[in-house]
């Protein structure tokens, strides 16, 4: 039985009872970035610059466990909307996601352990950043498992309609992580000051504590426990998830993949350059809270109501959350334009940095609604089991207008070039949504004649 029904009543309140609360849970994730960004910042320019280089490589990792999330909340969701005699399939679904995710998990890190040097060499580290981000690198491995349990629990719990545990859990993760971060970078008492490597350190330790309470909580409210036959259906779930994970994974990987490609453009500007970019980039990760949160609602409601037959009701939540998107872009860009100076005092230590920075701001931001149509979009197609197209979709934006355009972009005005190419892939990201939402059944004119069927129950 799930936690909250997403195929009866008001379709916006089944977008805003798991998307509030996540709101919340993914805001704290995203402050760690920030946080590491601040005390990191105090120390020099050079692990401010490091933080550049690792974020998007980092972020691309962390796609994985997205990915990994969206697979099983894809078949899990899609199982408890179908109803199935089979009362124990959620359960089984969910440990056989869980499994995977883990395995998967330690052989990323390890190899992540050992490219490492070359990859951020490659990307134009140098000197004394390139040794802060081989002192970053270790802790954050032997974090990453534990990220991915983290996450797959968590995609659990929204599947069954429970945003809450899911944004609590991260929530917990965050506090613990941001609260000994001064601690292990600066040092205190007995504590000495890791610098670098304390803020890696910090990850682990809150990455390891959000873990444990998220499988406490799953075993103790029967989400994750012992089931029937648990190894029923095995290679046929892990098809499954794989099916969805892979492309949703790379589908989140493509965008910090393409950052990546991007900052070594910024890198021929200077560190400073890279400094004020990846502070803006990091920014605009936090002031899209609100519609990354959206992209974890709408999963759980697509997959149910898929899963139920009710795809009149997926396709109005996809409608809705596009709506919300624009509107919320819009008011974004005012708030952002208008207080960009003192956010990029905040975040960059230096007047050219922070002079890079304010000139992101204030022009990119006017496009992020297409980035969150984008997410938003992705997030359905996932649910609905065609994470090829939000792969196809992201490979796009990011590969054929993003980054040529960016490279092109630098050399022929410089840093406004990367500037305009950042806001040519957001427009297209709005034409390309649109485009897949219609060949997905999400919107389209033989799906949407069944929406007058549904609307009686979804008012309700």
């Amino acid at each position: 039985m799930a936690k909250a029904d997403l195929t009866r009543g008001p379709v916006w309140k089944a977008l805003a009872w798991v998307s509030a609360p996540m709101s919340f849970g993914i805001f704290a994730v995203l402050s760690v970035g920030l946080a590491d960004a601040y005390f990191l910042g105090q120390l020099g320019q050079a692990p401010l610059a490091a933080v550049g280089f690792i974020y998007p490589v980092t972020t691309a990792l962390t796609s994985m466990s997205i990915g990994l999330s969206a697979g099983a909340n894809a078949v899990v969701s899609q199982a408890i909307g179908r109803d199935q005699n089979d009362s124990d399939a959620p359960v089984r679904l969910a440990l056989h996601s869980l499994g995977l995710g883990l395995c998967l998990a330690l052989i990323v890190a390890l190899a992540f352990w050992g490219v490492a040097p070359t990859l951020f060499q490659w990307m134009g580290a140098q000197d004394a950043a390139l040794a802060e981000t081989r002192e970053y690198v270790p802790f954050w491995s032997l974090s990453f498992p534990f990220l991915v349990v983290m996450m797959v629990c968590n995609a659990v719990f929204r599947a069954h309609g429970d945003g809450a545990t899911s944004a609590a859990i991260m929530v917990l993760a965050a506090l613990v992580n941001i609260a000994i971060n001064p601690l292990l970078i600066f040092g205190w008492g007995p504590i000495p000051a890791l610098g670098t490597e304390g803020a890696a350190l910090a990850t682990l330790i809150g990455r390891a504590v959000g873990a444990g309470a998220a499988l406490w909580y799953a075993w103790h409210s029967g989400l994750l426990t012992v089931c029937s036959k648990p190894l029923k259906g095995l290679m046929a779930s892990i098809r499954e998830v794989i099916a969805v994970g892979i492309p949703a994974a790379g589908s989140n990987a493509i965008n910090p993949a393409g950052m990546a490609l991007v900052t070594a453009a910024v890198a021929t500007l200077g560190e400073a350059a890279v400094a004020g970019f990846g502070a803006a980039t990091r920014v605009q990760s936090v002031a899209l809270v609100a519609l990354f949160a959206l992209s974890a609602g709408i999963g759980p409601v697509v997959g149910q109501n898929f899963g139920a037959g009710k795809q009149g009701r997926a396709q109005l939540a996809v409608k809705q959350a596009w709506a919300f998107s624009v509107v919320y872009g819009l008011v974004l860009a005012i708030g952002v334009t208008v207080f960009a100076n003192q956010i990029a005092a905040f975040f960059a230590d230096s007047s050219d940095a922070q002079s890079y920075t304010v000139l992101y701001l204030r022009v990119v931001s006017w496009s992020i609604m297409g980035y969150g149509i984008l997410v938003i979009t992705n997030a359905a197609m996932n649910a609905r089991s065609k994470a090829a197209y939000s792969l196809g979709l992201s490979l796009m934006r990011i590969f054929v207008v993003y980054v040529p355009l960016a490279w092109v972009g630098m050399w022929l005005f410089g840093y406004a070039g990367v500037l305009g190419a950042a806001v040519m892939a957001n427009m297209f990201a709005i034409a390309g949504g649109l485009f897949c939402a219609r060949a997905t059944g999400l919107l389209n004119e033989v799906a949407g004649r069944s929406v007058p069927q549904v609307l009686p129950q979804a008012n309700s």
